[in-house]
């Protein structure tokens, strides 16, 4: 991702496109998480586990302790044979030193992994991904207690899309909070029950219009007609991408394949482009059509996931976020 990083910038020097990298982004959030710790009474403690023999997942889990370290909080991996994962996790469940676990997926490559997820307890899970969290946020209820003193855990990678968005000025803070959105087409190209129909779900929860673009075909989130409604709901769509790209002031992508390249012609002059697959889905020629390009999350994702740790920890502590 470093070198189409690289290829965007270079690029963007002979067109009016800004590129925005997602460290600088990130700095922001993590300030906050340095600010955070300072009012804590010990280091929020992250435990990661590792089943499988991926090299992806080790690479995402030594990158995590790595910039754990840097900042100061606790991370420990702990390597488990895959039939043994299940017992560590009630463990970790059950264990007041640890304030967030992460399962660094495929381990079975079945739904068998969506049940070890659910099985973290939701005072534990830092990634937002357990059923109270996905309810809360498709029902947009954005805090655990009626005080209103405890906010709802959001996926990490959806979340960190919101936060980019919010940084390039996309969220107009003139309007309610909640509604910050409203007037905003966007299309996001990825349906996936991880991070695609969540962010989707987001951003109509904030008042966008978004064309939700599967392989199958479009659904259409709305509040509704002026965003009355109190959440989000979603149509299925006769549109094809050439009938709402035109239309879409953000297009973000998340296509995990190599082969596939978005369709640039479709855009209009001045869009803001994001991509946060592990693949290049933009070519570099997004610069000619774009106003201000995105080119990965990664980094973003990381200060999101200890953003959510903290709070996680201030949860359990009672503590008012």
């Amino acid at each position: 991702m470093a070198t189409t990083t690289a290829r965007a910038v270079t690029a963007a020097k002979t067109t009016s496109c800004k590129v925005v990298l997602a460290a600088t982004v990130a700095k922001g959030l993590l300030d906050e998480v340095q600010i955070s710790l300072k009012t804590l009474q010990r280091k929020p403690k992250l435990v990661g586990f590792l089943a499988n023999e991926d090299p992806a997942s080790r690479t995402y889990a030594e990158r995590t302790g790595q910039t754990c370290e840097e900042y100061g909080l606790d991370f420990e991996l702990r390597e488990v044979d895959k039939d043994e994962l299940e017992e560590a996790i009630l463990a970790v469940n059950e264990d007041d030193s640890v304030d967030g676990g992460i399962i660094y997926f495929p381990v079975f490559g079945t739904k068998q992994d969506q049940y070890l997820q659910q099985i973290l307890h939701t005072s534990k899970d830092v990634e937002g991904l357990s059923h109270k969290y996905m309810f809360n946020m498709y029902q947009n209820i954005r805090f655990l207690d009626e005080a209103k003193t405890q906010k709802s855990i959001l996926p990490c990678t959806p979340l960190a899309i919101i936060k980019v968005l919010e940084y390039i000025g996309v969220y107009n803070k003139v309007i309610p909070y909640g509604n910050r959105l409203f007037g905003r087409t966007i299309a996001v190209v990825n349906r996936s029950e991880v991070v695609g129909r969540p962010l989707a779900a987001l951003l109509a929860n904030d008042g966008a219009s978004v064309y939700s673009v599967d392989i199958d075909n479009i659904q259409h989130f709305t509040r509704g007609e002026g965003v009355k409604m109190h959440r989000h709901h979603a149509v299925d769509t006769d549109f094809k991408v050439e009938d709402v790209i035109p239309k879409c002031d953000v297009v973000i992508t998340g296509v995990p394949s190599k082969g596939y390249k978005f369709p640039i012609e479709l855009l209009k002059d001045g869009v803001i482009c994001i991509n946060f697959s592990s693949e290049d889905n933009f070519g570099p020629n997004v610069t000619e059509k774009a106003s201000i390009y995105v080119p990965a999350i990664g980094k973003v994702t990381i200060a999101i996931l200890f953003r959510n740790l903290i709070r996680l920890h201030q949860n359990r502590e009672g503590k008012s976020v």
